[in-house]
């Protein structure tokens, strides 16, 4: 089996770019020009070492020395000559080896059951696995965690380039869940517990920010914030093409941000009011629990408890999208909760708390990654963090 050594660098810092762009120092040249090669390779598909040279700047000879490693290490494959009816001998087209390796992508975002799945380097989902969590927490949640990443890796007989994880909570960049009130965590060595556990890289954020990773591959928006609601609320947020997460990797912790003075419903955090306990997956679903029936008001309930929802998230969003000036808002979670009166009760807020004249562009709508969003981030991640690809 081929191994790949851990990455120098996590993914997520203060700002760093999901991709190489250019060409850096010489102490870090030959990384960095490595993972420009890849890049370039994973975007475009299959070249000749002269195109990659044209498309990288790099010269001929500094591709085709790296080409050899990355050829010896399983990871670029030859395909063949190029059909050219130009003079002279034909070129070896190249590519990434996309059946070389395979991803484990873990979602500990959902309220009653924690996702996993295999993912190819193109992003497809190979195979799936979930395990009920049943409200597990501390110790208990982090067996299930192991007990589902031992099955995904036992589904599959291709070497494994890493695990990623989306976690709730505030995450560090060396994966520590901070805190994960929902999941009884703090302080929580998730990513090196899971190291330890399986020999392999791994990487442990956010689930929100994994989630908006996927998102920025899929719309190819520099500028994005994400909302993802399920356990609890979060948002990811990419600005210039980078991932943000504070200085104390907090960034995009909306969740526990009291909405309004009036109070609210008791949070997990011990607060009253925070948006979390307006708009939760597990919070929503008990309140629309109460409506089922045929009374004839149901329907008219049902979509005032939603748009009150919607009414708090456009109160938490206004500032971010007015401070930031963005043009898109995505949603993810549950279509049936967020979608309609949700939705729209956050739009009307948020036009009538920012400046139409600098936000009349402002556009509010569901992902279409559906529930794969974070298993798909956390794909990313991996193949940002090992190869430094995306």
């Amino acid at each position: 089996m081929l191994t790949v050594p851990f990455a120098d660098a996590p993914i997520f810092t203060r700002a760093r770019a999901l991709r190489p762009t250019g060409k850096v120092l010489p102490e870090h040249a030959r990384s960095h020009n490595r993972s420009l090669v890849l890049q370039t390779l994973y975007t475009a598909g299959a070249q000749s070492r002269a195109d990659v040279s044209r498309g990288t700047g790099l010269t001929r000879v500094t591709v085709s020395d790296l080409v050899a490693d990355l050829i010896a290490e399983g990871l670029v494959v030859e395909l063949g000559q190029r059909e050219d009816a130009r003079p002279g001998k034909p070129a070896t087209l190249i590519d990434v080896d996309r059946g070389a390796f395979q991803i484990i992508g873990v979602d500990l975002s959902e309220h009653q059951r924690f996702l996993g799945a295999v993912v190819d380097l193109d992003g497809g989902i190979v195979a799936r696995a979930e395990v009920a969590c049943a409200g597990a927490s501390g110790e208990n949640a982090v067996a299930l965690v192991v007990e589902l990443v031992r099955t995904l890796l036992a589904s599959t007989a291709t070497p494994v380039l890493g695990i990623g994880v989306g976690s709730p909570g505030v995450v560090d960049t060396l994966g520590v869940v901070r805190s994960a009130p929902n999941l009884g965590w703090r302080d929580v060595e998730l990513q090196a517990r899971l190291q330890a556990e399986f020999a392999l890289p791994v990487h442990v954020a956010n689930d929100a920010n994994v989630a908006v990773l996927a998102e920025h591959g899929a719309s190819q928006q520099d500028d994005l914030l994400l909302v993802k609601v399920g356990h609890g609320v979060g948002a990811g947020l990419i600005i210039g093409g980078r991932p943000v997460i504070g200085g104390g990797f907090a960034a995009g912790e909306i969740g526990h941000v009291v909405v309004g003075t009036d109070g609210g419903p008791r949070c997990a955090c011990g607060k009253h009011g925070c948006l979390e306990a307006w708009l939760a997956v597990p919070r929503l679903t008990a309140q629309l629990a109460v409506l089922a029936g045929d009374a004839p008001d149901a329907a008219s309930a049902r979509d005032r408890i939603l748009a009150e929802a919607g009414r708090r998230l456009g109160i938490i969003l206004a500032p971010v999208v007015g401070a930031l000036n963005l043009s898109e808002v995505v949603l993810s979670g549950p279509a049936e909760l967020l979608d309609g009166a949700l939705h729209d009760a956050t739009v009307d807020t948020l036009r009538m708390r920012t400046m139409a004249e600098h936000n009349r562009d402002l556009r509010l709508r569901m992902t279409e990654q559906a529930e794969d969003i974070v298993l798909r981030g956390a794909a990313v991640m991996v193949l940002s963090g090992q190869l430094g690809v995306s």
